[in-house]
């Protein structure tokens, strides 16, 4: 066996999943093929999703002792709200076609653990509906769409429903090209192809609650357009055709000031458009490139995080989105700078691993992971992170 490498073991079981990588080995298990690959891929040649993990290992911890680390406190203050762990659970689409339980588990398990959450404006359960059940801190990710009575809409709903915050998304004004969606014939709600039937009739689990539970519907949209509800379409094509590629900052200052509470962007890269984010008042920008399902060949967003910090992080809070799989790569951003640590596929493979008690699970070993990482760090909360701790390969 080879000495620098890990044991593997085989994951057949939630009792199997020890590490947020055995969950998307599960997850490959169960899921007809479609649907992992939506979940799994990335844009083009998927360099910029890889790279996005790898960023992580450039840097190395460098930690203290003889700290006194029996009590430590992993809280913080997040968008003015406080959550337990300085890690947000990113919005992420479609739930209910990865696991019958979808937004409600992921919600559920937000909510015990007093953590930010998302849902996204393509989520498979109403604004409303976790809005009046679900009491933790929560944002929308809100897509700008051609329709603008649709956007309007969204705003309204959030409101009601006492949404703490809107994060509008504004690297996706065009699909990425997701060739393995390509490749599967991936659309939403699913549709079987004579190439994909066969990974649909091995997954009967799968399959029997996908036909038999709740008809699938993206309930914020449906009010005003029938694709991806009643009419079967690919992610790309619904980004391509529904949302508008001519936002820009006049809009996004538009939309602050219509939403007028807690206002996030998600996907700014650049330092430019960090200052800009500051300077028209945003309370966050999430530095992130879409999980690579965008623009392949960017940076990923943990390589961007210190020069973004620098410029803006005493004016604005910084969110590193995207890449995380340990608590160790928390602590690295945090060390950065940043005021947390954001992901979707920490989740999501757990999700359609296990639906809400596979979602338990990944966020139970990341916050043992956060934890046993700050004492082994020497630190006793999360502000005592700092740059001192890091060092460049």
């Amino acid at each position: 066996m080879d000495r620098d490498r890990p044991m593997s073991h085989a994951v057949h079981s939630l009792g199997d999943c020890h590490n947020i990588m055995d969950f998307r080995t599960l997850a490959r298990r169960r899921l007809p093929y479609p649907v992992f690959h939506y979940i799994d891929g990335g844009g083009d040649d998927e360099r910029t999703l890889a790279r996005n993990t790898a960023a992580f290992d450039d840097i190395d911890l460098v930690p203290n002792v003889l700290a006194g680390v029996g009590t430590i406190d992993t809280s913080t203050t997040l968008m003015g709200r406080e959550t337990s762990l300085p890690l947000i659970l990113s919005p992420t689409a479609l739930q209910r076609i990865f696991h019958w339980q979808g937004e409600r588990a992921v919600a559920r398990v937000a909510e015990r653990h007093n953590l930010w959450f998302g849902i996204s404006s393509l989520s498979s359960v109403s604004i409303e509906e976790i809005g009046a059940n679900y009491a933790g801190p929560k944002m929308l990710q809100y897509y700008y769409h051609k329709d603008r009575g649709l956007n309007a809409a969204l705003v309204e709903r959030a409101r009601a429903a006492k949404f703490d915050a809107i994060a509008l998304t504004v690297d996706t004004i065009v699909s990425g090209n997701r060739e393995r969606c390509k490749r599967s014939g991936f659309t939403t709600p699913p549709r079987l192809s004579p190439s994909s039937f066969l990974s649909y009739a091995t997954r009967p689990a799968w399959a029997l609650n996908f036909l038999f539970r709740e008809r699938f519907s993206l309930p914020n949209l449906e009010t005003h357009v029938a694709e991806g509800s009643r009419r079967a379409i690919s992610i790309q094509d619904y980004f391509n055709g529904m949302l508008d590629p001519d936002m820009d900052w006049t809009a996004v200052e538009k939309l602050r000031d219509d939403w007028g509470g807690t206002f996030c962007l998600k996907g700014v890269m650049s330092v430019a458009d960090a200052r800009r984010a500051a300077d028209i008042g945003c309370d966050a920008i999430m530095v992130s490139n879409h999980g690579g399902r965008q623009l392949d060949g960017s940076r990923a967003p943990f390589d961007q995080l210190e020069e973004i910090v620098d410029a803006v992080g005493d004016r604005i809070e910084v969110i590193c989105d995207g890449g995380v799989r340990r608590g160790t790569h928390v602590l690295k951003a945090l060390a950065t700078g940043a005021a947390a640590a954001s992901g979707g596929r920490l989740y999501l493979y757990a999700l359609a691993a296990a639906g809400e008690a596979g979602v338990e699970r990944a966020i139970a070993i990341l916050r043992q992971e956060i934890e046993r990482g700050m004492r082994l760090m020497g630190v006793r909360s999360v502000a005592e992170l700092n740059r001192d701790m890091l060092r460049r390969r």
